[in-house]
């Protein structure tokens, strides 16, 4: 696999695919904060996107370009939010990605487009929610935005799932890749508190208790497997149980480097 990007993502694919896969070039070097407002990360981004898709046309490759399920796609739907649904992004991101999605899926070259959630685990950078999280709660203080959810996902299990996408030769499609467990943040901050036993003091700011559910129903058509390792009362508590000790590692790090 070529991948474009040596972050979060682009480091956990060359982990996990290295050399499989030589006909596809996965874009692992997006824009990574919704709140980012700098126009030149935005354009940076879609040149990165037509110089890969150029490349793939000439080569007769396959593109695999990540987009996101998140609020900034969806927005707060009433049910689940599944690909065919027609979308009004509330925000740049969100309208990037799917200006994005319009290129790829009109270039003529083969593609997969997998709109993610909120992906986690080892090599996330630390402005990111869960080392965010974990941070601030080992400062003693935590702000939570009431009514907040995130669906949060395993990388693990993204990486699962592409895998098998990919063996199956599966193109031309918009897939949710989410865990379908959207989590109320006050939940994931009371989580860590008790794996960390400590209890920050809480920061309650409003917020709105609308929930962003992203359909899976696709991808488990495609993955039947996916997502197969933990029941969703047991997710959340998987997933911290597998990567806190990391988070914890960075947040530490990061202390270090600032009190120098």
């Amino acid at each position: 696999m070529r991948i474009i990007g040596d972050g979060f993502l682009g480091r956990n694919l060359a982990a996990a695919f290295g050399e499989r896969f030589p006909d596809v070039t996965a874009i692992a070097s997006g824009v990574s904060s919704t709140a980012t407002a700098a126009l030149s990360e935005y354009d940076r981004e879609a040149q990165v996107l037509y110089d890969a898709l150029e490349t793939c046309r000439q080569e007769g490759t396959r593109l695999l370009f990540f987009s996101t399920a998140s609020f900034s796609m969806y927005g707060f739907p009433d049910g689940e939010a599944a690909e065919t649904d027609p979308v009004r992004p509330p925000n740049a991101y969100g309208r990037h990605k799917l200006a994005l999605e319009t290129v790829v899926r009109s270039s003529g070259t083969d593609h997969l487009i997998l709109r993610l959630s909120h992906v986690v685990g080892r090599h996330q950078r630390p402005h990111q929610l869960l080392p965010t999280l974990v941070r601030r709660i080992g400062e003693g203080e935590v702000t939570v935005l009431q009514g907040a959810h995130r669906d949060l996902l395993d990388v693990r299990d993204l990486l699962h799932a592409i895998g098998r996408l990919l063996e199956d030769g599966v193109t031309g499609e918009v897939l949710n890749v989410a865990s379908g467990v959207p989590q109320p943040v006050e939940a994931i901050v009371t989580a860590i508190e008790q794996r960390l036993c400590v209890t920050a003091r809480h920061v309650r700011r409003p917020g709105s208790p609308a929930i962003t559910r992203a359909s899976v129903h696709r991808l488990r058509r495609l993955v039947p497997d996916f997502r197969a390792g933990a029941s969703d009362a047991d997710y959340l508590g998987a997933l911290l149980d597998a990567y806190l000790p990391y988070y914890t590692d960075l947040s530490k790090d990061l202390a270090g480097l600032s009190g120098r």
